[in-house]
């Protein structure tokens, strides 16, 4: 904790060149909150200051039930008073009319921070993040009931005009049993791991409806012995997905479900079918997508320059999209929707509640979630604007806003006249607006990891683990390093000063590019040289780098060879180890190598 307080100390320091304010009572007051609260002051209750803060940029004032925990009376609070003072006018509260863009950036940069240190939760937080799991899922239930027969209509017809001519052209794949599956890289619910999933011996009866097994497990007709070995489950026999937590922030885990491997194998299909579907449509990828966030970040910042652009983002989104609007959302292209529905699984055990039916289309962990959600959301905008406009929905109409409406997930850009009935519409279908993440009437904005007010950047740097003490704590020298690097481009440079010495003490710390493999500092003077290589006769440092082999798991025979030809792109080639090797290294270690600092 101490090494974490002189950092932070720094990191005020920072704060008071880039702003010309003391921050000495600052220091005092998170000092003295740390000794009585903990950790926790720093990881929930700053961060809880930083949304207030954001609201209170996003509806011009700061309202009397804000920065709870700051302020006795109500209004604006005497900590961090220098910069809130550039800000906000004292005496009423409303912001400036020319506020400090500076000073707004260094409130969020000190209060937001720590917001999402990777650190366990308690076993409360934890066993309330599962209950939470069990009642959202009774929450789409009741939803589903209460959503009205036209409402679902109206949904169905507008998808279509929307994704119709995609959804077509994945249902023909899906009838000619041409989805090409995949295996992801993470966990399975049967625990298969790495190359230990191409030998499959458990189909799922129900995957038949998007792709056949024969099809799918051997690598032709030849090996056809190799399905003797297959057991076809029936529904009523299918292995649940597996509830787990995993470390968010100190508030609260973010929760999953881990398909069954056949699932999952099936699902990865699907996915690639649909993503390379939009994006041979110049429309559709201009609207909706997953493979980049840099068109919602730009359009963020149009948002917070014009005022014109809305972001608004969901609670739980995963959880609350209901399979019954995914149903509707593929009414029209019964082939695909037959192929979807095969490939998600129906049941969930939920630690402490047993095995239950799920209502929801799927959590995180499927491989249909995030494009699926996304396409659902972006219907209910255009149900939205054709509301607004009392007209119906047609592609000429979809086309027309290319260039203001985009959909990332959860992250949903659109323009403000169009708010209120695309917030309407989806709480309607049971979905959760995250208020303290969604703005439009003011000047800030933020989505996919940027944040802007009035155009200008105001993004943050985030601590994501603890500072290391010792050469042996490798993840958290590893965050450190690039927390190092990322303050210094941020002009934060005593911050970055200050973990230059205690990474320094640590491992052999050299100047590198940020394109070298060695762990070593940033910077705009370029790179150190501590000798020459015998042999290229480039220059060389000694540094750590980072070393994360794949477990060994080898695999031969027909699984190999199915491995083979269903892997895309180069990999098969570009790694010669791919049949010894796979999977997700089970731990990262550094070593101190001579080596390239560029």
């Amino acid at each position: 904790m101490k090494s974490l307080m002189l950092f932070l100390q720094s990191v005020l320091q920072d704060l008071e060149d880039w702003c010309g304010t003391s921050t000495t009572r600052d220091y005092k007051t998170i000092a003295s909150r740390v000794e009585d609260e903990g950790l926790s002051f720093l990881t929930i209750t700053l961060a809880g200051f930083g949304k207030d803060f954001q609201k209170s940029l996003d509806q011009g004032f700061v309202g009397h039930d804000q920065f709870v925990g700051f302020s006795r009376t109500g209004g604006l609070p005497r900590f961090m008073g220098g910069f809130l003072d550039r800000i906000f006018d004292r005496k009423s509260g409303r912001l400036l009319d020319d506020p400090d863009i500076t000073a707004i950036w260094a409130v969020r940069q000190l209060t937001l921070m720590f917001a999402k240190i990777n650190l366990p939760c308690t076993n409360k937080r934890e066993a309330a993040a599962i209950d939470g799991f069990v009642e959202c899922e009774k929450d789409v239930r009741v939803s589903d009931r209460r959503v009205p027969s036209d409402l679902y209509e109206t949904f169905a017809r507008t998808a279509d005009h929307v994704f119709g001519k995609v959804f077509s052209r994945v249902g023909m794949l899906v009838d000619a049993d041409d989805i090409i599956p995949k295996h992801g890289p993470g966990a399975t619910a049967d625990k298969l791991s790495g190359n230990a999933k191409w030998n499959l011996s458990v189909w799922h009866g129900r995957l038949e409806d998007g792709l056949s097994f024969d099809r799918a497990l051997i690598p032709s007709w030849r090996h056809f012995d190799h399905l003797q070995n297959v057991t076809i489950l029936e529904p009523e026999d299918e292995l649940p997905v597996r509830v787990v937590s995993v470390p968010k922030t100190q508030k609260t885990p973010r929760i999953i479900a881990i398909e069954p491997t056949c699932m999952m194998f099936v699902q990865q299909g699907l996915k690639d079918a649909i993503t390379s579907e939009i994006e041979r449509d110049d429309t559709l990828s201009s609207l909706v997508g997953w493979q980049s966030q840099k068109p919602n970040q730009q359009l963020a910042q149009m948002g917070s320059l014009t005022g014109s652009l809305a972001t608004l983002d969901l609670s739980e989104a995963s959880d609350r999209v209901s399979n019954q609007l995914v149903r509707a959302l593929l009414t029209f292209h019964p082939r695909l929707a037959s192929a979807v529905d095969g490939s998600r699984s129906r049941k969930a055990d939920v630690p402490g509640h047993g095995v239950i039916r799920l209502a929801k289309f799927a959590s995180m962990g499927s491989a249909l979630t995030f494009p699926v959600e996304s396409m659902v959301f972006l219907t209910i905008v255009f149900m939205g604007i054709g509301l607004k406009l009392n007209r119906p929905v047609t592609r000429k109409l979809v086309e027309s806003f290319v260039g203001s409406v985009r959909v990332y997930g959860d992250d949903i850009i659109v323009p403000v006249e169009f708010v209120q009935p695309t917030v309407t519409l989806l709480e309607a279908f049971g979905l959760k607006v995250n208020v303290d993440k969604s703005f439009w009437t003011g000047k800030f904005r933020e989505s996919c990891g940027k944040d802007y007010y009035d155009g200008e950047d105001v993004s943050i740097v985030r601590l994501r683990s603890m500072l290391p003490t010792r050469r042996t704590d490798h993840g958290e020298i590893i965050a450190s390093v690039s927390l190092r690097n990322q303050l210094y481009f941020a002009g934060m440079w005593r911050s970055a000063r200050h973990l230059d010495d205690l990474l320094g003490g640590l491992i052999p710390f050299p100047a590198v590019t940020p394109e070298s493999p060695a762990l070593g500092r940033n910077s705009f003077l370029g790179y150190d040289i501590e000798r020459s290589c015998d042999h290229l006769h480039r220059p060389l440092v000694k540094a750590m780098v980072v070393q994360a082999k794949s477990p060994v798991n080898p695999v031969d025979g027909v699984p190999a060879l199915l491995k083979w030809f269903s892997i895309r792109g180069n990999e098969p080639i570009a790694d010669e180890d791919h049949l010894v090797r796979s999977g997700r290294p089970r731990a990262v270690s550094i070593k101190p190598r001579w080596t390239t600092p560029y």
